[in-house]
């Protein structure tokens, strides 16, 4: 069972002006959220210090993004596409563990179904392993993603969509 979102926060649609908002919550979520199953070079890899906005932006304009926010600060984000694909999902490190990733993948799922969507997929981080198993994703297989000399291990998931 998902939490709701705290009263607070809303979700919504991303806009292009919040790319920049989104990338640096991003940066922030990698270097700070991930500490205990990354090292340095492996955050630095995956999130090195200057993004490149033009790649980001065409990865976003390639997926559904939805944002939380509360008004004043994007809470998380989370990328999906209609083949079931669950791309990005970040919470920024001031808002962690207070529902906005459960609440930001349940209106992803919600979406999902609504477009006749039954099988989920991610490549999650050894730090989103956990929470997608929560939603009832499993493992099907441990992956690596080389970035430049640095490993990054990953888990490749999958879910079911029972129908309702």
């Amino acid at each position: 069972m998902t939490r709701p979102l705290p009263a607070t926060f809303h979700l919504r649609a991303y806009q292009p002006e919040d790319l920049p908002t989104v990338v640096a919550l991003f940066q922030a979520s990698v270097s700070q959220l991930t500490t205990e199953h990354y090292d340095a070079a492996q955050r630095q890899a995956w999130s090195p210090e200057v993004a490149d906005l033009q790649a980001w932006q065409t990865r976003f304009a390639s997926i559904e993004l939805l944002i939380a926010d509360d008004g004043c600060a994007i809470a998380g984000f989370i990328g999906f596409s209609l083949d079931g694909h669950i791309d990005l999902l970040f919470t920024a490190p001031g808002f962690a563990r207070q529902g906005v990733a459960s609440a930001l993948y349940a209106a992803a799922e919600q979406r999902l179904r609504a477009a006749g969507v039954r099988e989920l997929h991610t490549e999650a981080s050894l730090v989103a392993q956990a929470f997608f198993a929560g939603q009832g994703f499993s493992v099907q297989q441990a992956q690596t993603v080389t970035r430049g000399a640095v490993i990054l291990p990953r888990m490749l998931m999958g879910k079911i969509l029972e129908p309702r």
